[in-house]
């Protein structure tokens, strides 16, 4: 057991309008299983790297642990190779027979050693490089993301096997996965950073109700600051109006009145303005008591999204349809048969690689949004009602470059209304100004969703979608979707997500 201390830790990328981090300060345990939570963009990924010493920064982190971070960036070259060839290049005097011993935890066999790595599934992918991530002794490890383009069955096993690990910093946006694995959160909130025991439930428990403390107490504050500004514009004008009568008055209705009289109005108008003075301070402490008191509070806005109403009820029509690629002897699915009618929202649901996304794209393809570019065979019916407009968020965020200027015009945004979405989805500012390939992953997925909700269509066809989002905005997300109920066809392997949105499932 040891501890990580961070002290005064500042750090901005070169160039960067920004600072990541700033004077921040906090420790861990290195026998913690510690979920890192926080926005798109707030750090998360940056911070492990910071550990791994990648970064020069400002401050100090003290600590005589080893890092080693998932996932390990393969070359193109181990790519060709079986992954028994490489490991010991990933992990230094990583041994064979322990990551086997760790692929059976996974519930994987060893042979996928033995296989070039590219024919390797994502899920298998994901239990190999953790397999070798967990072979080694007193590594404290940063695994980040681990679930993401994972199937349901996948994350299944991942999650089972990260509960029974310890030592390690886990960045997910899984809300299951982070309740299931971890034992303490690391949270980048707007502001500040706060350590605190328990999983996430735990943690967005009190969050919530610290937030309702915290804005209980700041409309407390602004009525008594009201209050005072109220008494104090009362009491100066009272003073000045009785520093009125010091010179001139009616010897008929103030017969009593004597020379000393001015004397005594003077004091009484000095012992006014006192009093306007200490209010004055009074209200400067409750407005320094107020401050910071809301600079954590997530209060997302609420997104609009405008659906179109098509004449038919049935969308899309799928009648014993079947798939196989044009090279395989074998079809992907067949036999699948449903229909998507308006305000459905079905969940697309089967293991990585048994055809979700092609299914998708040959929607598409008879829609016309794609080009007739998949090279599948298909038998059964699969057909679109005519003017049918989709709007699509593909798995994939990494062709966005360029500015925002020059995005909206590519796809015909208004880039006022754009820029509004990205700012409801919590982009600063400042990102506006950045190409988009310096963005975050998750910030790139929320490009996707703004654009997809600025389109409106009869449909919407979310690959997904989540992938990279985080936790407060996939909430928010789910809240639109709640609220305006839209047509959806859409893959998620979020399953508290799909508990939520779908109202019907279908199986591949």
């Amino acid at each position: 057991m040891a501890q990580i201390s961070v002290n005064n830790l500042t750090f901005n990328y070169e160039g960067s309008f920004d600072d990541i981090f700033e004077n921040v300060s906090f420790s861990i345990d290195t026998n913690w299983r510690l979920g890192f939570i926080g926005r798109n963009g707030k750090g998360k990924t940056t911070f492990l790297n910071l550990l791994l010493g990648k970064y020069e920064y400002k401050g100090s982190i003290d600590t005589s642990t080893v890092f080693d971070y998932f996932p390990y960036q393969i070359m193109e070259y181990q790519m060709q190779l079986p992954a028994s060839e490489f490991i010991e290049e990933l992990k230094t005097g990583c041994e064979l027979w322990r990551v086997i011993c760790e692929l059976t935890e996974l519930g994987e066999d060893a042979q996928i050693l033995y296989r070039p790595y590219q024919t390797l599934s994502h899920g298998e992918r994901t239990k190999v490089l953790l397999a070798v991530l967990f072979s080694g002794d007193n590594d404290f490890l940063l695994i980040d993301e681990p679930t993401n383009h994972l199937d349901k069955e996948a994350r299944e096993i991942v999650k089972k096997y990260l509960a029974s690990k310890k030592g390690f910093i886990l960045v997910s946006h899984d809300r299951d996965l982070l309740d299931a694995c971890t034992d303490h959160c690391l949270v980048l909130n707007r502001s500040t950073i706060e350590v605190q025991s328990g999983n996430f439930s735990v943690w967005w428990e009190n969050k919530q109700r610290k937030d309702q403390f915290v804005q209980a107490e700041n409309e407390k504050h602004q009525k008594e600051i009201q209050k005072l500004r109220q008494a104090a514009a009362r009491t100066s004008q009272w003073a000045d109006q009785n520093e009125r009568t010091k010179i001139g008055y009616d010897p008929i209705k103030e017969h009593d009145r004597f020379l000393d009289t001015r004397a005594y109005i003077g004091a009484k108008t000095k012992k006014m303005q006192s009093r306007v003075k200490q209010m004055e301070k009074r209200i400067s402490r409750e407005i320094e008591e107020k401050e910071g008191l809301l600079q954590d509070i997530e209060n997302p806005v609420d997104l609009k999204l405008v659906q179109l109403s098509h004449h038919k009820s049935t969308l899309v029509n799928i009648k014993d349809y079947g798939l196989r690629y044009a090279d395989a002897e074998y079809p992907v699915f067949t036999g699948l048969t449903f229909g998507i009618n308006k305000g459905d929202r079905i969940a697309l649901i089967g293991k990585n690689g048994c055809g979700k996304s092609t299914f998708i794209k040959m929607i598409l393809q008879k829609s016309g949004l794609t080009g007739n570019n998949i090279s599948v065979l298909e038998n059964g019916v699969c057909e679109t009602v005519s003017g049918l407009k989709i709007s699509y968020v593909g798995q994939a965020a990494t062709n966005l470059k360029g500015d925002i200027d020059t995005y909206c015009k590519e796809h015909d945004l208004n880039k006022s209304l754009f820029c509004s979405i990205l700012r409801q989805l919590d982009f600063e500012r400042v990102q506006f100004l950045k190409n988009m390939d310096e963005y975050s992953e998750g910030q790139k997925k929320k490009v996707l969703i703004a654009t997809s909700l600025l389109k409106p269509a009869h449909l919407y066809i979310w690959d997904e979608p989540l992938n990279y989002i985080d936790v407060f905005s996939r909430m928010q997300i789910e809240k639109l979707l709640l609220t305006y109920e839209p047509t959806m066809l859409f893959v998620e392997h979020d399953v508290r997500f799909c508990e939520k949105i779908a109202n019907k499932r279908i199986e591949l």
